[in-house]
Order: C-alpha cells, then sequence, then structure tokens
C-alpha cells in the first residue's frame, strides 16, 4: 500500500495560504501572500531535496495543480525542484476539471478525492506526496488517508488567511520522526501517524 506524505508550509497561527507569491491566492481578500520567501535558506534547500531523492508520484488539488503549471511546467533553468516536478506523476483530484492534459504526466482523479485517493493508495506504486492543496489534505486527513506530515513551521503570525484546519478534524495521534531547525528559524518537521 502506498503511503501520502503531505508538505506544507505553516505559520505559527496555522496560516497556509499565499506562501510564494503576493498573487498566488488572494482568496477571502488574503493579502499577506509571497510571506515565506524570506524564510529560505540552504538547509531548507537541503531538506526539500532529501525529499526529491525518493521517487514519488504527487497528488494535487485542481487549484494547487493549476497553478504550479504556471510555475513550473515550461520552466527550464536546470533547477532541480523543476526536473522533478515535470518528470514526477501527477495526479490532480478534481469534480470540474475535464482533462489534465495541461501538464506532461498528470493524471486526472475525477469526482470524490478521499474516494479516488483510497483506490490509488491501495494499488501497488510509489508512495504518494501532496505539496500545498490544503483543502485536498484536509480531505484526505478527514478520511484517514494522510500517514506523514512534513510542517515547516515559519517564526510568524499572520491573524488571517485559510489555516490548514478549519472546522473539525477527526482525533489523530502521530510520532515525531525527525526535525530540523533551519537557520531563519523555520523548524521542519516529520510526523507519522501512529
Amino acid at each position: 500500500m502506498r503511503q501520502v506524505t503531505a508538505t506544507l508550509s505553516i505559520t505559527l497561527d496555522g496560516v497556509v495560504q499565499g506562501l510564494g507569491r503576493p498573487d498566488e491566492d488572494t482568496r477571502g481578500g488574503f493579502t499577506h501572500g509571497g510571506w515565506g520567501g524570506k524564510y529560505n535558506d540552504q538547509v531548507m534547500g537541503m531538506e526539500m531535496g532529501k525529499g526529491m531523492s525518493r521517487p514519488t508520484d504527487m497528488l494535487f488539488g485542481h487549484r494547487t495543480w493549476a497553478d504550479f503549471i504556471t510555475a513550473w511546467s515550461t520552466r527550464t533553468d536546470g533547477n532541480p525542484f523543476t526536473t522533478y516536478m515535470n518528470a514526477a506523476t501527477k495526479y490532480v483530484c478534481s469534480r470540474t476539471l475535464e482533462n489534465a492534459d495541461a501538464w506532461r504526466n498528470s493524471v486526472l482523479l475525477k469526482g470524490d478525492a478521499a474516494g479516488t485517493v483510497a483506490k490509488l493508495k491501495a494499488e501497488d506504486g510509489r508512495d504518494l506526496t501532496i505539496i500545498g492543496s490544503a483543502t485536498l489534505v484536509r480531505e484526505l486527513h478527514n478520511a484517514g488517508l494522510v500517514d506523514n506530515y512534513q510542517l515547516l513551521i515559519h517564526p510568524l503570525t499572520l491573524g488571517t488567511g485559510m489555516r490548514l484546519f478549519e472546522g473539525p478534524a477527526p482525533l489523530t495521534e502521530f510520532e515525531l520522526t525527525h526535525s530540523v531547525t533551519t537557520t531563519k528559524g523555520v523548524i521542519i518537521a516529520h510526523y507519522s501517524r501512529k
């Protein structure tokens, strides 16, 4: 059975919205987009590189997948993350998307995400990594399908924005299996379901 790992950057007050760019995700009038950039450093790059060293398939929600197409699908900069993203099989969960032809190696999982991911998880194949896609992560967590979290906990609060868990989430216990602190104070914590 495949493992599902969710990787999210998060603030101390639980916000996961708009890490990368001011215009990345302005839903709900969010004005703090791009909050994560100043926290990047070599330690974070090395930790993210460790994740890319293990071949996995990827899971995306529709919105994050569409945003990543713009950011990554046509880049030719030699960045190892670009190479990794474009080569990986990308499963995109959507109730409305007609096809996943806009980005090579993408496969549409149409309909209920929890149901389609449960079937995919039960198949033989590579483990599955989710980057961002907080709405998808919440849905999969509530269905008991997230096995691991890699949280990049940033030392700031925003006071507003989409949080990782909005509303009730089922009682689920995790064990801290590894952590590292970057030179900019980000704690990268790896949790596995008990």
